[in-house]
């Protein structure tokens, strides 16, 4: 992958963590450093589903894709942070 591949993926990974976030209702206590990592795993795992069910690749903007990305990341930020609370309760 070359740098700007990784800078790409960076950049996408952010936007898509973030918008993920907003979906999530309540307060997240975890790191936007954190919700940047689960945004990059969304959205690489919403394009290898969007590519099992042949939507990766369409004309125009690959909404499903889109959307699956970010559905991930809402579910990503909600497991993290749910297991980070449930952590320090038990502390």
């Amino acid at each position: 992958m070359s740098p700007e591949g990784i800078i790409s993926a960076i950049i996408i990974g952010a936007i898509i963590g973030i918008l993920g976030r907003l979906l999530v209702r309540g307060r997240q206590r975890i790191s936007i450093l954190l919700t940047i990592v689960v945004g990059i795993v969304a959205a690489l795992v919403g394009t290898w589903l969007a590519s099992l069910i042949g939507v990766r690749d369409t004309g125009g903007i690959d909404w499903i894709e889109l959307f699956l990305q970010i559905g991930l990341a809402a579910v990503g930020v909600a497991a993290v942070a749910g297991s980070r609370g449930r952590r320090r309760g038990i502390l």
